[in-house]
């Protein structure tokens, strides 16, 4: 029998192994179920026997929540751009030129190239030293970065430690942390139901994901990574295509479709195919990458001040496609906002299929001049939500009539408005209409509200049809019996609602109050509301001026918060929401140290920080009444700035004559007050 200290170690060997099979080969050996039994049982002993633990050990792959604000780090080598072009002439002017300048003026065969795929995600740095994961560091300017090493640990697809024994004892790797088209989907579908704004393409949602403060969340978004280039005094081969096929065994990512190119015409082969074959992929791609094979070769080319003279980018065009209008829908949104939509002949743009795209309002109906069974253009391009940039005027059926917007909704039938200033058109039937009942039920269980687990979007809409939820308190209501007569909900899923919502009774009241759906309320507003007001019963009674005095609370989130309390049916929600037990106050010990220190005051926080975090100090600043802003202007109080001040910030707010503060002043600042 083995002993703990062997068992952990045949435990994380194999769930490194079957880690790799199923992120890097995507080839799983064995099942969820029995990757899950077999996680347990480590976390298990390693919580028995914590003076065995590792911090490189799969168990610490799900993050943590306290993860503190990131140190800048020194490149030992720098991260220089790669010129690029859109040219595939230019392209082939790039190879000839290396080959003049390598002096092989017959020909490329002695020039070999790699090409590779050009990932849209956001650069890494990987350092590993004895077969261990060390550091990780994002590109940032090119000649420092930050140590996200925490979140990096998170990403299923990137080894912790190597396989084999061949690799170098200290090397650098470099590639591209994606954000697959699954999980951008996912994440986006989430934040439009949470109402908050979309990522509009996978490389901006990688990037923030990556330098996010809560290292679980980083784990649940579910990032990936990709290779492409190996640094290291002791390198095991004398070209780079061997050195990545290596970089594979060892397990890491490195693209199939890495390919060694021996003349000008496959070099434009590969071109041409990739432009076909990248709108399979699993993830975003904006182009291809060349570089020379040869190692001595490149050291030869050497660099310009910008980027390396043996290797080029080459930027595929925006994606574009033509296809047919099938019809226009228009839908209701929570806060009643009909959003016109066009309904397409299905047609392929970056990897998926795009049937359906956003119009917006009827401005843009009207400045595009759409018309029944117009072909239409769909564009992708770096923006990956797709939107129609055109109509094709030429193939336009005779007759055919120009879209026009409705006047009615069309779900309950109530007369359109249109709010003086604004472009959209909304329902005003707010308690009657359908979309907008379900909407706000959807909205109440959604994982930045109230967060009850088992109501869907599916299940909301089944609640309702049933009777069973005809608003938010009704949630509290629900008893088994009655779910477990509902097609499609079985024991088990009516036992994890209920549990749900008896959860969802100890959920903060910040977040409760931004679950009411009070228009123009989201999470910040309503954290500010709820830390301004303290409880229910106050807000319910403030005045416009009493609202507007606290800090981010404009004339239209005032009226509105009136106006959704002069309901009576609103209100009498609120009490049954009281009645079931959901939080109606701040509690106490959230209340005590709150100050108006920095009331009226606008802070830009720079740098990074010995003491504290940035988050903390965002924190303490809101706290003190102060307002926390990401970029500097006339309207910024003082800038509170750390070691390595981005030089932007310093230069303008000098130039704004806008006060810097250094950590240590701040911290007196409060202790003063």
């Amino acid at each position: 029998m083995s002993t703990p200290d062997q068992r952990i170690n045949e435990l994380r060997e194999e769930l490194n192994r079957h880690n790799h099979a199923y992120y890097v080969e995507n080839s799983p050996v064995i099942s969820d179920y029995d990757y899950d039994m077999m996680m347990k049982e480590l976390e298990k002993l390693e919580k028995e026997h914590p003076e065995l633990d590792d911090p490189l050990s799969p168990s610490h792959r799900v993050g943590s929540d306290i993860t503190k604000g990131f140190i800048q780090v020194a490149h030992e080598r720098p991260m220089l751009s790669l010129g690029n072009t859109y040219s595939i002439e230019e392209v082939d002017e790039w190879v000839e030129r290396c080959n003049d300048s390598l002096g092989n003026s017959g020909g490329l065969r002695s020039v070999p190239i790699v090409g590779e795929m050009k990932f849209d995600g956001t650069s890494i740095s990987l350092m590993y030293e004895n077969g261990r994961l060390v550091r990780a560091v994002t590109r940032g300017d090119g000649v420092k970065g930050d140590d996200v090493t925490e979140n990096i640990k998170t990403i299923r697809s990137i080894p912790l430690t190597l396989q084999g024994n061949d690799y170098p004892k200290s090397f650098e790797i470099r590639g591209e942390i994606v954000l697959p088209w699954k999980a951008f989907d996912r994440l986006n579908e989430e934040r439009a139901f949470n109402e908050e704004p979309l990522f509009a393409n996978p490389r901006n949602a990688a990037a923030g994901t990556l330098k996010m403060q809560n290292s679980a969340e980083v784990s649940r978004r579910g990032l990936d990574a990709y290779f492409y280039y190996l640094l290291s005094d002791e390198l095991p081969c004398d070209n780079h295509y061997d050195n990545m096929m290596l970089a594979r065994k060892w397990g890491f990512k490195v693209s199939h479709l890495m390919t060694l190119l021996h003349s000008i015409n496959e070099v434009d082969a590969f071109i041409k195919r990739l432009d076909v074959e990248r709108k399979e992929l699993p993830v975003a791609t904006d182009g291809l990458v060349f570089k020379v094979n040869n190692l001595r070769q490149q050291l030869n080319l050497g660099y310009t001040a910008k980027s390396p003279r043996w290797a080029i980018a080459y930027k595929f065009a925006a994606e574009r496609a033509l296809t047919r209008l099938r019809f226009v829908s228009f839908e209701v949104g929570r806060m009643g906002v009909i959003t016109p939509v066009a309904n397409l002949e299905p047609v392929l743009l970056s990897g998926t299929i795009v049937k359906r795209a956003s119009l917006h309002n009827e401005d843009i109906v009207k400045n595009l001049d759409i018309h029944d069974h117009d072909m239409l253009y769909v564009e992708k391009g770096g923006e990956i939500i797709p939107k129609i940039t055109g109509v094709d005027i030429a193939a336009r059926e005779e007759g055919a009539q120009r879209i026009k917007f409705i006047t009615h909704c069309p779900d309950c039938g109530t007369s359109l408005i249109r709010i003086p200033g604004e472009a959209s058109w909304l329902c005003p039937n707010k308690y009657g209409c359908r979309p907008q009942i379900i909407g706000r039920l959807e909205h109440y269980v959604g994982r930045h509200a109230m967060d009850i687990e088992g109501v869907g979007e599916e299940n909301a809409a089944l609640l309702y049809e049933a009777g069973l939820v005809k608003d938010i308190a009704d949630f509290y209501t629900l008893r088994n019996s009655e779910l477990e007569k509902l097609e499609r909900v079985g024991p088990r899923t009516a036992q994890r609602i209920t549990d749900g919502v008896e959860a969802s009774k100890s959920v903060p009241f910040e977040r409760v109050v931004y679950s009411l759906s009070i228009p123009f309320v989201g999470e910040t507003v309503a954290r500010k509301l709820a830390r301004g007001v303290g409880n229910i019963d106050a807000l319910m009674t403030m005045s416009h001026d009493e609202l507007t005095a606290i800090d981010d609370i404009g004339p239209k989130i005032a009226d509105a918060i009136i106006e959704y309390f002069a309901v009576p049916g609103n209100r009498q929600i609120i009490e049954r929401l009281r009645e079931a037990g959901v939080q109606m106050s701040m509690p106490q010990t959230d209340m005590s140290g709150y100050t108006d220190i920095l009331a009226g005051k606008t802070i830009v926080i720079s740098g990074v920080f010995e003491k504290y975090s940035r988050e903390e100090y965002k924190a303490m600043i809101e706290k003190n009444g102060g307002k926390n802003a990401g970029s500097i202007s006339k309207k910024t109080t003082f800038v509170l700035a750390g070691e390595n001040m981005g030089p932007s910030k310093l230069e303008k707010a000098r130039s704004l004559g806008v006060p810097i503060i250094y950590e240590n002043q701040f911290l007196e600042m409060l202790r003063e007050e």
